[in-house]
């Protein structure tokens, strides 16, 4: 690696049922805030442990998609609140090096479903998380996005924050990528579109996650020469998963989807190493990816 980065986090949920922590679908990693929030802190601090420079708050399941509309209306708020706070807990312990923390705003329809996305009702809910935790994060963090339209839409939920926007798109991973003309997003709008559209909106960082690893170099290669050529100063990121293909018509967390057993640490670190060779300077790991892989990546791979 060649240039100095950050480690992040890998990810919540399956590090919550791991552990202990009360967990099923459909609250999926929400469940655990809701009824045993101490697991929450103990992930936070077991990533920090591991030598991620970035935690991400645990409310990617606080939409309507997972604890269902009655319960976000309801409890929304205080939930993403109670996310942000341990998260920001969490970090303030750290007395070894300082800690950033991610406020995470998911696809708010659902992973994977850029059919259902209602830009109307989207700020509606992003805007309940946006005032949950804006107290408590140093940025914010769009995962997951499938769509433009997703993207804007975080934007239009946090540009009055005055904090800084990463933006995470996920990536087709249903062909090989030598199967298509260019790396696309799973709306099948271009990785070039996306990167542009982030340059449009101010954001500090653009990422790739929740796809697998197999996809993610060209993604970080084409957007590397989108900002060079639009001569924006934009950080690149990689958070791959350890899920297998997910097909157009398959739902991100609808189920609880096998991990790969091919993607142990050192497995995971190589593809990193590769990443950061071809311009990556934000690493870490979504589903599947734990505090082993972190471990890992902050020992061996650290951009520093």
């Amino acid at each position: 690696m060649t240039r100095r980065g950050l480690i992040l986090d890998g990810g919540t949920g399956r590090e919550l049922e791991r552990i202990g922590a009360p967990f099923r679908q459909p609250e999926w990693s929400a469940l655990a805030l809701m009824e045993a929030p101490e697991f929450v802190r103990t992930v936070h601090d077991n990533y920090i442990k591991a030598g991620a420079d970035v935690i991400t708050t645990n409310s990617y399941a606080v939409v309507p998609f997972h604890i269902g509309e009655e319960r976000f209306e309801r409890d929304g708020e205080i939930l993403a609140a109670r996310a942000g706070q341990i998260a920001r807990d969490a970090a303030d312990a750290s007395t070894e090096r300082p800690i950033l923390v991610a406020g995470s705003l998911p696809p708010v329809f659902g992973s994977y479903q850029p059919q259902l996305f209602d830009a109307d009702r989207a700020q509606h809910y992003l805007g309940v998380l946006v005032k949950g935790m804006n107290s408590t994060v140093d940025i914010w963090l769009a995962e997951t996005q499938s769509s433009l339209s997703e993207a804007r839409a975080v934007f239009e939920a946090i540009k009055d924050t005055g904090k800084p926007l990463w933006i995470s798109f996920t990536l087709r991973d249903d062909v090989a990528p030598d199967a298509l003309p260019e790396p696309q997003l799973r709306s099948h709008e271009t990785v070039k579109a996306a990167a542009e559209l982030v340059v449009a909106l101010g954001a500090e960082a653009m990422l790739f996650n929740c796809s697998m690893p197999e996809v993610m170099e060209a993604a970080i290669e084409t957007a590397n020469a989108t900002f060079q050529s639009l001569g924006a100063d934009v950080q690149v990121g990689v958070y791959a998963n350890a899920f297998p293909s997910q097909q157009d018509d398959e739902e991100a967390n609808a189920t609880l989807t096998e991990v790969r057993n091919d993607l142990g640490p050192d497995a995971y670190g190589a593809w990193a190493q590769r990443w950061a060779a071809s311009g990556a300077s934000i690493i870490g790991g979504c589903c599947g990816i734990g505090t082993d892989h972190i471990h890992a990546l902050a020992g061996e791979y650290r951009c520093v």
